[in-house]
């Protein structure tokens, strides 16, 4: 039993270290979008290592549920005899609970910086087409002005 509380507790230091892991790629993802040049590749490659670690915390949650309804029964019967290990067992999980809630602040920060970033993006493509649109216009109208110069002098020509 002892050994099986032991791979509950180096499972949720896995855990932990996995979202800290995420919480360094969400820094990253911050850093991105925080500088005046946006490096959209650095974005791509934070995302698919986030979405490696999710996986990664995906299984070993399965792992840690599996084993814990093995021995839930046997915990509860035995509290006093393994209180020490259950002690660890809840730090680790209050550690990982303040760790997720660290992440969902900076996911909302960064979901707040990306949003404002594409927002200018789609601004500054709006002003380029309307800028592109009237050079168009104008380039129209000088061309109109001059073939109704040029075809106003062959006709005084004449």
């Amino acid at each position: 039993m002892e050994s099986q509380l032991s791979i509950l507790q180096e499972s949720l230091a896995a855990k932990c270290q996995v979202l800290l892991e995420i919480q360094e790629y969400n820094r990253k993802q911050e850093a991105v979008f925080s500088s005046d040049e946006v490096d959209m590749a650095l974005f791509d490659e934070a995302i698919e290592e986030k979405e490696r670690l999710i996986q990664k915390l995906n299984v070993l949650d399965n792992g840690f549920e599996a084993m814990y309804e093995k021995l839930e029964k046997e915990l509860q019967g035995n509290r006093e005899k393994y209180a020490a290990q259950i002690r660890i067992l809840q730090q680790q999980v209050k550690e990982i609970t303040d760790l997720g809630i660290s992440i969902q602040a900076q996911e909302a920060r960064n979901k707040s910086l990306i949003e404002n970033y594409f927002s200018r993006e789609r601004n500054n493509m709006h002003k380029n087409l309307k800028n592109s649109a009237r050079a168009y216009k104008f380039y129209k109208n000088m061309s109109g002005l001059n073939s109704a110069g040029s075809q106003s002098s062959y006709d005084s020509k004449q």
